[in-house]
C-alpha cells in the first residue's frame, strides 16, 4: 500500500475563535481524500517557563511539520487587512518553498486574476502606477497577492470552502487517491 500523503495546511485559521474546529475541518476535508492534514495547532504546548521558550518551540513545531510534510496548502486570504495574507503563514510559504516541497496557494476571498489594487484599500493610479493611500506603489501583476508568493506556487485554488478547496487540490496536483 502506498504511503499517506501528508498536507501542511498553513494559514490564520489558528487565530480563529473556533481554531480547534477549524483545523478539524480541514484536516476531514483532507481525509476525505486519504490524505492527512498537519494543523498547526495539533501538539499542545507544554508548560514552558516564559514566552520566549513558547515562541521557540511553536516556531519549531510548525518548521519541523513543514519539513516532514508531502506539501503545502496555504491559506493566504487577506487578513487583519482587506488584501495582505497573514505574516507567519507567508513565512511558511518561503520556508516550504526553499525545501522544495510543492505550495498550493489557496486564495478564498479572491479569482486568481483579480489585480492587488483591487484589494487594497483607498488604491489610486493618480499617474502611471498603483499606489496606496501613503502613496506606496502597488504591484500591478494582474494577480491578487505580492508576486514573491505568487511565483512560489505549485497552483492556485480559489475554492471558498476548505472541503472544496481539497478537491481541487487532489484534482489538480494529480494526487493519487488512497481511499
Amino acid at each position: 500500500m502506498a504511503s499517506q500523503i501528508s498536507v501542511y495546511l498553513a494559514g490564520p485559521g489558528v487565530f480563529r475563535p473556533d481554531a480547534a474546529v477549524w483545523g478539524a475541518r480541514l484536516k476531514s476535508a483532507c481525509e476525505m481524500y486519504g490524505l492527512q492534514g498537519l494543523f498547526p495547532l495539533d501538539a499542545s504546548l507544554p508548560p514552558l517557563p516564559d514566552r520566549t521558550a513558547k515562541r521557540q518551540w511553536i516556531f519549531q513545531q510548525n518548521c519541523t511539520l513543514i519539513s516532514r510534510c508531502n506539501l503545502v496548502l496555504a491559506d493566504l486570504r487577506a487578513f487583519r487587512s482587506t488584501s495582505e495574507p497573514d505574516s507567519g503563514t507567508a513565512f511558511e510559504v518561503g520556508f516550504a518553498y526553499a525545501l522544495g516541497k510543492p505550495v498550493w496557494v489557496w486564495v478564498p476571498d479572491a479569482n486568481a486574476d483579480t489585480p492587488m489594487y483591487t484589494r487594497v484599500s483607498g488604491a489610486a493610479k493618480p499617474q502611471d502606477r498603483w499606489v496606496d493611500k501613503t502613496g506606496q506603489a502597488i504591484e500591478d501583476f494582474g494577480v491578487p497577492l505580492n508576486l514573491m508568493l505568487w511565483q512560489a506556487a505549485a497552483g492556485i485554488i480559489c475554492e471558498t470552502t476548505p472541503e472544496d478547496a481539497v478537491a481541487q487540490l487532489v484534482r489538480r496536483a494529480r494526487l493519487p487517491l488512497l481511499r
